[in-house]
């Protein structure tokens, strides 16, 4: 498992403050920052947490619920098996833009070469319905941007997306699709033909567990990710 900056312990307590109910990557930021790390907020107190500002008895009501700590053991050995890389937000390697929203993933998932240090970066999305003008964009739009080499982001999903990173990689650019859901599978199925190439040419990025399923409210939280981890 390529997580070298985290012990097997800081790792499932990080996971297992995700999976609590009412508590957010703000909240969880927060907690964090005044706790000092994730392992030290469930060694704390719940006296001593809601002292803090925003954290109310309702946000940390299920906090403590041994079930978060048992869905956090079973996805941390799924990460394990399958050489998923865990980045945290504090991380040196966290998408550096990404940092600087309030509502970034305290935890990303991460399988490929990426490589965003020292590089441009690009966010292109759009229509699921691509016409032959939006096709003949993305093929004129990559050939310009070729030469500076930089990484282009998507969402791996129909029409425009999967168009422009196809153009990415057959201009022999780094590109990464942010999923909706874990990396136990591949949004849309049909997509799965082209993963080995994204893997070879950049990779995926997702905040989503192996247990979450592409939900329509995902696509929406992906997005920010999408956005955020860009210059343009």
């Amino acid at each position: 498992m390529k997580t070298t900056q985290h012990t097997a312990d800081e790792l499932v307590a990080i996971l297992r403050l995700q999976h609590v109910p009412n508590i957010g990557d703000v909240l969880a930021k927060k907690l964090i920052s005044h706790c000092g790390s994730p392992t030290a907020i469930f060694e704390d107190k719940k006296q001593n947490l809601l002292k803090i500002d925003g954290i109310g008895t309702h946000t940390i009501k299920h906090l403590f619920d041994l079930e978060h700590l048992e869905a956090a053991e079973a996805e941390f050995n799924y990460i394990t098996k399958n050489d998923i890389e865990c980045t945290y937000f504090l991380d040196d390697h966290y998408p550096k833009y990404l940092k600087h929203c309030i509502d970034g993933p305290i935890l990303l998932f991460k399988k490929g070469n990426i490589d965003l240090a020292q590089r441009k970066i690009i966010s292109v999305v759009g229509t699921r319905k691509i016409t032959s003008y939006g096709t003949a964009f993305c093929e004129q739009f990559i050939e310009d941007v070729a030469p500076l080499d930089p990484v282009i982001i998507s969402g791996f999903a129909y029409g425009v997306d999967v168009c422009i990173q196809r153009e990415a990689i057959k201009h022999g650019l780094q590109t990464v699709g942010c999923l909706a859901h874990g990396l136990n599978q591949i949004y849309p199925k049909v997509h799965a033909k082209y993963q080995a190439e994204v893997l070879k040419n950049g990779g995926f990025y997702t905040e989503f567990w192996s247990t979450s399923n592409p939900e329509r409210e995902n696509f929406l939280k992906r997005n920010r990710v999408i956005a955020g981890i860009s210059e343009a």
